[in-house]
């Protein structure tokens, strides 16, 4: 009798405890949708067919989550810029959800770029106009305060790289501002798609010095880079592997559009130079 007792109560405790087994659900639910706030690498994560913000939102899809982009890139743009805009372009559009991709012009635009905090600020050799942009913890911070005081969730992005070699000055200079976004999101509790360290990690086990694996250009992501700023930031919105794997599935034809869009770009291109041309 004290066995099947004892039976019982196993059996109730593996059955209270299931729930807490469950696989996490992905996040994002169908309707909801998901601002992007980003640079030059954002605008062609939206205008590139298969850039990371179409092969995320398809991605979902794959996975039965039908959710709406909010395409929130500017070129050059950096932390003070985002914040100065989040209002008219993320929180006025009603979004559930908001990923952050900021930091590359802030290190890269050198005396034009903005500093970390107020030590750098001091200590740094920036222009005359380096008070007006505040600092990067600062205007970071308040558009996260900002974004989950609207009700919006926000995704922190890390950084990419800047240059594909990783000993170079700007990745040197762009590390204490992934740190910070680290802090910031454990502080937070928000979810992080560190792509900074993924990056790293693929330029180092790909070995191929002097070759672009992930970018076109040591900033702008090529194909290869899309896809795994899409899958960080999948992952961070819970998907599991296979989840990813359906996710992938879907992204052959975004990619066969993107090359087909490349194609007809430089044919209109070449012609209207030939037009040109002709008239001189």
């Amino acid at each position: 009798m004290k066995f099947h007792s004892s039976l019982r109560l196993c059996s109730l405790a593996v059955a209270l405890a299931l729930p807490h087994l469950a696989k996490a659900e992905i996040a994002v639910k169908s309707g909801e949708k998901i601002a992007f706030l980003g640079d030059s690498i954002t605008v062609g994560g939206w205008g590139n067919p298969a850039g990371y913000v179409r092969l995320v939102i398809a991605g979902l899809e794959a996975n039965g989550v039908k959710a709406e982009a909010v395409p929130a890139g500017i070129s050059g743009h950096k932390s003070d810029q985002m914040l100065a805009r989040l209002d008219k372009d993320v929180l006025s559009k009603k979004p559930q959800w908001m990923t952050l991709s900021c930091g590359v012009n802030d290190v890269w635009h050198g005396p034009r770029g903005v500093p970390l905090d107020d030590a750098m600020a001091k200590s740094g050799t920036y222009d005359d106009k380096v008070s007006t942009r505040g600092t990067y913890k600062k205007n970071i911070t308040a558009i996260i305060d900002q974004a989950q005081a609207a009700g919006v969730k926000p995704v922190m992005l890390t950084a990419t790289v800047i240059h594909e070699n990783l000993d170079s000055k700007e990745n040197g200079l762009l590390a204490p501002y992934n740190a910070f976004l680290r802090e910031l999101a454990k502080e937070k509790k928000i979810p992080l798609a560190d792509l900074n360290a993924m990056f790293q990690e693929r330029i180092k086990t790909e070995n191929k010095p002097g070759v672009k694996v992930l970018t076109s250009d040591g900033v702008h992501m090529n194909v290869e880079g899309n896809k795994l700023m899409a899958i960080g930031v999948l992952q961070a919105l819970g998907l599991n592997a296979a989840e990813l794997d359906k996710a992938k599935a879907a992204w052959p034809a975004l990619e066969s559009a993107a090359v087909e869009a490349a194609k007809k770009a430089a044919e209109a291109k070449a012609k209207a130079a030939a037009e040109k041309a002709g008239k001189k």
